[in-house]
């Protein structure tokens, strides 16, 4: 396996410097940015033959736990906004993975749910999936990575309010 440069354990001129002076590799902004084109990355490879890329999955397995949800709570289980969610249960819909139907008693709201084929797919993921995420955190000790997950939920928790589309937390999927 292929190892890149070392990131000095315990750096923290984060902390005193201000951040026009730091090299990016030493902000915390463009590190999550970097980690998640990493997992992506990781994610496509590992799911290629599914053509399902991260958020869909997201999607799919956030009706595979509730069931069945509106497109509006649908979009805050996965934290994306409206358009974004309109767009990925479409493209999930066209290729048969989820189904939508009118609501009751109010007909406007669409009701999603994951079709026979999209369970069918979601549970063959499974393990492809597993195999992305664990690479993603593989470089940590085992504690550190309870630690590391931890952090970013803390994270989210606490700036949840300040994104776009704010993550219905406890749900997270």
């Amino acid at each position: 396996m292929r190892t890149g440069p070392k990131v000095r354990a315990g750096r923290r001129s984060w902390v005193t410097r201000p951040y026009r002076m730091l090299p990016l590799a030493d902000r915390p902004g463009f590190l999550i940015r970097r980690l998640h084109q990493i997992h992506v990355a990781m994610f496509t490879e590992a799911c290629a033959p599914f053509g399902i890329t991260p958020v869909q999955y997201s999607v799919m397995t956030a009706l595979e736990r509730e069931g069945e949800l509106d497109q509006a709570s649908l979009g805050a289980e996965v934290g994306i906004d409206r358009a974004n969610a309109t767009d990925v249960i479409r493209r999930l819909e066209r290729r048969g993975v989820l189904s939508r139907r009118a609501g009751k008693p109010d007909s406007r709201m669409k009701m999603c749910s994951l079709t026979p084929a999209g369970q069918r797919l979601a549970a063959r993921m499974r393990s492809a999936v597993e195999r992305a995420h664990r690479r993603t955190v593989a470089a940590l000790p085992p504690r550190e990575r309870a630690a590391f997950l931890a952090s970013l939920v803390r994270l989210v928790e606490a700036n949840n309010e300040r994104g776009r589309t704010r993550l219905r937390m406890g749900q997270v999927v």
